[in-house]
């Protein structure tokens, strides 16, 4: 039986915030591309790709998901409001985790991944591990990998995201520099 997945995804490098510029039109770096392309390459040789990817809409995050793709991570790429920063992600994993809890989809590989911002990534990480906001922060360009536990007798409210919380494993936890390192 194969438990569903959870891959997170900072985005890379971006340039620096300026009065001049909306926030939500700021691009990653050359840099920032470069080193984002190479963790995602490293990633997908490491096996970590996944059936479906959503990504804030903010254009690093964007950028990053389309990098993402590009690698082959992921086969395309959806755009969700709730990974913008200050967002709420939860009611993103509602429909995804109904699914990966049914017994007709226990024998599928089911794994999303969520490209966005910090703190919201890493405070998703932390809630889901059932620990104090704050504690799992994403470097940019960062990668965190869970993994659905299984309960001996699972119950109704464990299948949807407020009943998730502590009920996942961390697998990985992936600055760039230990993946490109």
């Amino acid at each position: 039986m194969s438990f569903p997945s959870l891959l997170l995804l900072r985005h890379g490098i971006a340039e620096e915030r300026s009065e001049d510029r909306e926030d939500a039109d700021r691009a990653l770096t050359p840099a920032g591309r470069r080193r984002t392309r190479e963790v995602l390459d490293r990633a997908v040789l490491l096996g970590l790709g996944v059936e479906r990817l959503i990504a804030s809409p903010l254009l690093r995050a964007r950028q990053t998901a389309e990098l993402a793709v590009a690698a082959g991570l992921a086969p395309s790429l959806e755009l969700a409001s709730a990974l913008a920063p200050g967002g709420d992600p939860m009611p993103l994993l509602a429909p995804w985790l109904d699914a990966a809890v049914l017994p007709a989809a226990s024998e599928a590989r089911l794994s999303l991944a969520l490209v966005g911002h910090e703190p919201d990534l890493g405070d998703l990480v932390a809630a889901l591990l059932g620990a104090p906001p704050g504690s799992v922060p994403l470097r940019k360009a960062g990668i965190a990998q869970l993994q659905w536990r299984a309960a001996a007798e699972p119950g109704p409210q464990e299948a949807t995201p407020a009943g998730a919380e502590g009920r996942w494993q961390l697998r990985l936890l992936l600055a760039p520099r230990i993946l490109l390192g």
